[in-house]
């Protein structure tokens, strides 16, 4: 009962942090709903997950929700705006003049803008029971293709298990090793995808690794 309890836990904690006006950025909410439930075995645990799953998503939009009707049209100067993308609220601004509430909706399995429909939801004003009622649909959305990924994926990796034994494993092990460097250099230099790689000295600062002097430093003149 501990260990599901604390899937359930974790579960709802992500996607709060997923969901929430820029507490996600670090670790994907999807990859981690994935994982969590490829660890279960029962249609019953599986569940509560995506019960758990779609209330965490929900509460980090009405904290988005929140800070919108707090910051109103200043939304766009506050920190985790600009951290995100000033294009991306706006881009939620223009789908909530045109479809209102709806946006909440159609917009929960965009990366990014759906973490700023919310808090767009609240500076523009969209009425909180039309904003609600979205919100909690898009979450079950967002829930079950998740929670159900998780499924599928503990099942290609037992398939796998079965065919391949250890190799298998060994394979995952390989792949694991090969990505994980390039996340943590991601989150130590601020290369994220759909973003321009920094610049020299920026990689340089981060990594404290000083760029290898160019011959033509060296020689004084350029080569011919």
């Amino acid at each position: 009962m501990t260990g599901i309890a604390l899937t359930l836990g974790l579960g709802l904690a992500l996607a709060f942090a997923e969901s929430g006006l820029g507490l996600g950025m670090l670790l994907p909410g999807e990859t981690a709903v994935v994982v969590l439930a490829a660890g279960l075995d029962t249609p019953a645990e599986l569940i509560l997950l995506g019960l758990a799953v779609a209330a965490g998503a929900s509460l980090g939009d009405h904290v988005g929700y929140v800070l919108g009707r707090r910051y109103g049209d200043a939304l766009r100067d506050t920190r985790a705006v600009r951290r995100l993308g000033r294009r991306h609220l706006d881009h939620a601004m223009d789908l909530l003049h045109r479809r209102g509430g709806t946006a909440v909706l159609v917009t929960r399995l965009v990366p990014v803008v759906r973490t700023l429909t919310p808090a767009a939801a609240g500076a523009s004003g969209l009425e909180y029971r039309r904003f609600a009622v979205a919100s909690v649909a898009g979450s079950s959305l967002w829930s079950a293709v998740y929670v159900g990924g998780g499924t599928v994926v503990a099942g290609l990796v037992g398939a796998a298990t079965d065919a391949f034994g250890r190799a298998a494993w060994l394979l995952l092990v390989l792949v694991g090793v090969g990505v994980l460097p390039v996340l943590l250099v991601r989150a130590a230099t601020g290369v994220r995808p759909g973003r321009a790689a920094p610049d020299t000295a920026s990689l340089e600062r981060a990594t404290g690794v000083l760029a290898r002097p160019s011959l033509q430093t060296l020689v004084g003149e350029p080569l011919v």
